[in-house]
């Protein structure tokens, strides 16, 4: 009588410690894309940041019309991409002349992707502000740890200058220079020829 008692107690108790084991060896599911990293109240950070330097972002104001594709638009694969919600701020050097803009888009709860257009006459025109607004988008959105993670270029600025000598020496020719996995992320700078200026562009996606 004890026998049958025992050994169902005995399977059961195995059945249980299998399956905890088979909960604990379960890899936990990964965060979705836009739950993570930078948020749209990241803008303040950058602008606190970019004050100091003297130069101006001015508050975030949200595109709710078609014009959403011009702000916050990004290349996957080749493809473009839209997103449904895009902010925007204007970027003015320290005499308050407009150098460009800033912009986040993803979804209304958080972004996937950070946009800064920075246009100007030259590739030499306004280059310490260029610099500063690149390198603290960098830092803020994504980690103050380039010496650390990136083994092809020592500093960004290196990358940035290294990227415009590529597109003089080229003439103009546009060009793209692409960082992948920094900390995760995807960052990436393009040199377009307009008519009478040039715009730089710097990307960064989750």
């Amino acid at each position: 009588m004890n026998k049958l008692i025992i050994i169902p107690i005995f399977i059961v108790s195995v059945v249980v410690i299998i399956s905890s084991l088979l909960v604990y060896d379960t890899p936990p599911e990964p965060k979705p894309i836009y739950d993570s990293g930078f948020t749209y109240y990241d803008i303040e950070k950058i602008q606190d940041s970019l004050t100091k330097q003297n130069i101006f972002v001015s508050a975030p104001a949200p595109i709710t019309d078609h014009t959403i594709g011009q702000y916050c638009t990004f290349f996957e694969n080749g493809l473009p991409h839209t997103v449904e919600y895009c902010t925007t701020t204007a970027v003015l050097d320290s005499e308050g002349i407009p150098l460009g803009n800033i912009n986040l888009g993803g979804d209304i709860q958080s972004p996937i992707m950070a946009v800064a257009n920075i246009e100007t006459k030259t590739l030499n025109s306004n280059p310490d502000e260029i610099s500063a607004i690149f390198e603290t988008m960098i830092k803020n959105l994504v980690c103050d740890c380039w010496e650390e993670k990136s083994a092809d270029y020592p500093s960004i600025t290196a990358w940035l200058e290294s990227a415009q000598k590529f597109y003089s020496d080229s003439d103009g020719r546009n060009i793209k220079s692409k960082i992948d996995n920094l900390n995760g992320y995807e960052i990436i700078l393009e040199i377009t020829s307009k008519e009478n200026s040039v715009l730089q562009t710097l990307v960064v996606l989750k």
